[in-house]
């Protein structure tokens, strides 16, 4: 489960960095709330890995979207918002809420839903400048499709505790792996 390194680069300067390395102003909370959720994320865990390895899956991150240099500004700031929607809708269902524990799972998306709505300040103010809306488009068209592939997944597995799990740390790995770098 390789990630696009410069794709993780430019997820930390948006989602992670200081607030003010962008054209647009992310709050220091911002910051402190995608570690938040990460925490969240990690506390979730109900069973071990190691019990899932048999449905472990390579979900295929799309490389595609970040080849040939690095993203924009607002590219960057699309792909992260595309992924904290669709994170925070995968998270955000009844089956969902069948699989976790309630109050962490309410915690996270709680946590996705405000670094969303700061993003969406964020991405009206860089929106047009720097990059087409065709190029945006494709790149989280990308993210969509990854998703999907979680979301077929997990009806493939018929929703199990091992399919869960190993969602779960499929997106903490996505989502960590720009804190790290």
């Amino acid at each position: 489960m390789a990630f696009v390194l410069s794709l993780l680069m430019a997820l930390v300067l948006v989602s992670y960095g200081p607030g003010g390395s962008l054209g647009c102003d992310l709050s220091q909370n911002h910051v402190l709330i995608g570690k938040k959720n990460l925490r969240l994320l990690g506390q979730m865990r109900r069973i071990s890995p190691r019990f899932c390895l048999q449905d472990r899956k390579d979900f295929a991150f799309p490389q595609e979207m970040v080849e040939g240099g690095q993203l924009q500004e607002a590219q960057a700031i699309s792909v992260l918002h595309e992924m904290l929607q669709q994170s925070f809708n995968l998270f955000h269902t009844e089956r969902a809420s069948a699989a976790w524990d309630t109050t962490l799972l309410e915690q996270l998306c709680t946590g996705l839903h405000q670094q969303l709505d700061d993003l969406d300040a964020c991405l009206g103010q860089v929106m047009g400048e720097e990059d087409s809306a065709l190029g945006r488009m494709g790149r989280t068209l990308a993210v969509k499709r990854y998703f999907q592939g979680i979301h077929v997944y997990l009806q493939e597995k018929e929703y199990s505790d091992c399919a869960w799990e190993t969602v779960r740390v499929e997106i903490m790995r996505s989502l960590s792996s720009s804190t790290s770098l």
